[in-house]
């Protein structure tokens, strides 16, 4: 359930790219109890530096505009989302651990989430990725979001009336500036960019993720992102007392 596409690595993150392209959607989901099944890439040691890859913290924009982002953007962790609509363990990652990580680390500044738009399977997944960026653009992305991730709302389709309805849901205000910003070229290139820079670490399947660096690929259990955040959280604290001396 992946979709792979030519990659152009650049030197220096090959490795990491290679890590995250390599586990298929079936290694890295949920088992039937909820829990998900191992690899090597969601494996989080209790080493602030181990699996960290520095090249990809760059990936991090930290734009304080940003309206697909949450948290501070001087936060001194930051985690990357690479998701799809129509993708079902984004869907629980969404519903299931998000809330829990804003919670826990977001609300007291620990934590940044920023989303990056990674429509993989197809039409439908594309027109959502753009949707979501209008919904932005009106400062309802994360509304949108709940609404398009709520339990049964893929199964209702993407199409374009489903879209305004989601819309219309998530409180956006300007619904014809919606629809207009959804079909408009800005979005498509938004949304382009953020795929490319999903394709370029190697992800080939949703949801895939990186903290500080460290890449996580599929809807792993939430110790799995608590210990990946503690260790960056960490080693950024570590960093800034050594900057401090």
């Amino acid at each position: 359930m992946s979709k792979s596409k030519p990659i152009v690595i650049v030197s220096g993150v090959a490795l990491a790219a290679a890590l995250l392209g390599v586990v298929s959607y079936t290694a890295t989901k949920p088992a039937s109890g909820g829990t998900a099944g191992s690899s090597a890439v969601a494996e989080v040691s209790a080493d602030p530096a181990d699996g960290v890859y520095p090249e990809l913290e760059a990936y991090a924009r930290r734009d304080a505009s940003d309206k697909l982002a949450l948290g501070r953007a001087d936060a001194p962790v930051v985690l990357i989302e690479y998701a799809d609509f129509k993708c079902g363990y984004c869907g629980k990652f969404a519903r299931d651990t998000e809330p829990e990580l804003m919670k826990k680390y977001v609300d007291n500044g620990t934590l940044r989430i920023e989303w990056r738009n990674f429509p993989i399977f197809g039409e439908e997944s594309e027109a959502a990725a753009r949707a979501s960026w209008a919904a932005g653009r009106q400062g309802r992305f994360w509304e949108f979001h709940k609404a398009a991730y709520a339990e049964g709302a893929k199964e209702k389709g993407f199409g374009k009336e489903r879209l305004t309805a989601l819309a219309k849901e998530a409180g956006v205000p300007d619904l014809a500036r919606f629809t207009k910003d959804m079909d408009g070229a800005a979005a498509k290139t938004a949304v382009s960019k953020d795929q490319e820079q999903g394709y370029s670490l190697g992800a080939t399947s949703t949801p895939s993720f990186l903290v500080n660096g460290r890449p996580i690929a599929g809807a792993q259990p939430i110790e799995t992102f608590t210990e990946a955040i503690d260790a960056a959280a960490k080693a950024a604290k570590a960093k800034r007392g050594a900057a401090g001396e």
